[in-house]
């Protein structure tokens, strides 16, 4: 089951506050990134934040299951996806925990190729 559009805009909507907070679709979820670092997963209308020391510390007792079938545990968050100012926070202390996102080096052009057979007479 893909989450809802509006679901995943009610949680991005929730995170105002934690940082430059954006979702990007992915195979029918969404995944949530706070300051380029993806820190959740937005999976069948249901909010898994990835899992740091931090985050388990301020969670307590964290409840953990895979977003997906296959994936590592995350922390599940319930019922306390309604109260905005707890979840700002888990964010905010789980992204600081979160290495920087390595940059990607840019693509290269392919080589112009010089030569070769030519059915064009070459300019003098």
């Amino acid at each position: 089951m893909a989450t809802d559009q509006s679901f995943a805009d009610f949680v991005i909507d929730q995170l105002d506050g934690a940082g430059a907070v954006r979702s990007r679709k992915m195979f029918g979820e969404y995944g949530v990134y706070c300051d380029e670092k993806m820190v959740a997963l937005i999976c069948d209308n249901q909010l898994f934040v990835k899992p740091t020391d931090a985050g388990r510390r301020f969670i307590v007792k964290p409840v953990e299951a895979p977003p997906y079938p296959g994936a590592k545990p995350y922390f599940l968050i319930g019922s306390t996806l309604d109260d905005r100012e707890w979840l700002v926070e888990l964010v905010r202390v789980t992204t600081r925990e979160l290495p920087a996102p390595a940059v990607k080096a840019p693509k290269k052009k392919p080589a112009r190729q010089r030569g070769g057979s030519s059915t064009r007479p070459r300019a003098r």
